[in-house]
């Protein structure tokens, strides 16, 4: 079994910004964001692989835990190999995943989660607000509808709290979702930093 990668999970509701600050991240030295949404849109869709991801993703149904954590896996060997991820010197920043507590604990031998940062959103009518915001802006039509947007925090708390609750308390940072991009990430910063300096001596 290789080194298990040093690694920070993003957690947040949908819209409250993990993608932004994951993509902000990854653009630091010393940190490599990888989103599930990402392995998704780069798998070969004409291997064996991709051909078990379209045929659950063409009917519309959820690819199958199994599945997405080999997809997860085989696309870090190439991130690897490629030397776009160096685990030696990069913290890996995830978002996305794990989904929910399978996903959790079939990533354990592959992931040394050092913190965990959780977007957190005490005002949901203005994260909605937020979202229809977000929804004409990028012409999101599925975040337009305020009901799709309530049974999508729904589905969020039901799968991710066991999650959170399977790692150490310890580990989980809250950060509220509501400030400003760059001032959510100055409190991203303020936890994740002391992890990268203990655990990298001297990051790229």
């Amino acid at each position: 079994m290789p080194d298990r990668y040093k690694t920070v999970l993003l957690f947040g509701a949908p819209g409250a910004g993990k993608g932004t600050q994951g993509k902000i991240l990854g653009q630091i030295p010393g940190f490599f964001h990888l989103a599930c949404g990402d392995v998704f849109r780069s798998l070969d869709t004409t291997s064996d692989l991709g051909a078990k991801f379209l045929d659950f993703s063409s009917r519309g149904e959820l690819v199958p835990d199994e599945l997405t954590i080999e997809m997860w896996r085989q696309n870090m060997h190439a991130q690897t190999v490629l030397s776009l991820f160096k685990p030696k010197v990069d913290l890996l920043v995830l978002d996305g995943i794990p989904r929910n507590l399978g996903q959790a604990e079939a990533l354990a031998p592959y992931l040394d989660v050092l913190s965990i940062i959780h977007l957190v959103c005490p005002d949901l009518d203005a994260m909605i607000q937020r979202m229809k915001k977000r929804a004409i802006k990028e012409n999101r039509l599925d975040d337009a509808d305020e009901r799709v947007i309530r049974r999508r925090f729904e589905v969020y708390d039901r799968e991710t709290s066991p999650v959170l609750q399977y790692y150490p308390a310890k580990l989980v940072t809250e950060v509220s979702a509501m400030g400003s991009p760059a001032e959510v990430l100055e409190h991203v910063l303020e936890a994740v930093v002391p992890v990268q300096n203990t655990h990298f001596h001297n990051p790229l």
